[in-house]
């Protein structure tokens, strides 16, 4: 019997305990840095310099992370249910590649992967591991100057909408993890799910803003709940 079709969001609450900082919570990073300063078109237009080492500094942290337990559950699902025909679409809107660093054989990005480069003189997307700034040529077109984090940024349209759109309808059971249910469109999808007549689930360590929308809830460190519910999953196949 094919599995059930999964679809399941993350959020910074999957990274932070593997060092990488949340944004929304008591301690996150825009309790420390103004959006409008660091995450805008506007304040890159204004003082890229400023926003490129922000992101400098985050991609320099990334470099250095590695996997938790929860991402490696995550990733074992997602194999697990396609060596049974079925499928689990990983949703993130975080910016790091721990899922695929964990195994994951396909991550949906909606916010962008700190580890590119959008080129804004030809928009090309390319590998960026290293720092960026104004002297930084782009490996498409040779243009210097024109490199930006391909993060998306307040205020910019989320990529892939169509394919999110697509398998979250698709899905049987919409399950969210270490989001803070603030930011949309993201935060709107249990509400999706919830129409369609899907169970839905948050995984997390504290309740989101959207936490009563949810059938289902648990709570506790990332590292700890989703590797016991993943574990729970495959134990159905």
């Amino acid at each position: 019997m094919v599995p059930p079709s999964l679809f399941i969001l993350t959020g910074a609450g999957l990274s932070a305990e593997s060092g990488l900082g949340t944004f929304r919570d008591v301690d996150g990073l825009w309790t420390s840095f103004r959006v409008e300063d660091y995450a805008t078109s506007e304040a890159f237009a204004r003082d890229p310099l400023k926003v490129q080492g922000f992101y400098n500094a985050r991609r320099r942290n990334l470099m250095g992370a590695s996997p938790n337990a929860a991402h490696m559950a995550l990733a074992a699902l997602q194999k697990a249910w396609s060596a049974r025909g079925g499928r689990v679409t990983l949703c993130t809107q975080n910016v790091d590649d721990l899922l695929e660093m964990a195994g994951a054989a396909e991550v949906v990005h909606m916010h962008g992967e700190l580890k590119k480069a959008w080129c804004l003189s030809c928009d090309g997307r390319s590998a960026w591991e290293t720092d960026l700034g104004p002297g930084a040529v782009c490996p498409q077109c040779g243009k210097e100057g024109g490199l930006r984090p391909d993060v998306v940024w307040f205020g910019e349209f989320p990529y892939h909408m169509d394919l999110i759109t697509q398998r979250l309808e698709a899905a049987e059971l919409f399950v969210a993890i270490g989001t803070s249910g603030s930011v949309y469109p993201a935060a709107g999808f249990v509400r999706t799910a919830t129409a369609r007549g899907m169970p839905t689930m948050e995984i997390n360590l504290e309740p989101s803003d959207n936490a009563q929308a949810f059938s289902t809830r648990s709570y506790g460190p990332a590292t700890e709940t989703v590797p016991a519910w993943t574990k729970a999953m495959i134990g159905t196949l």
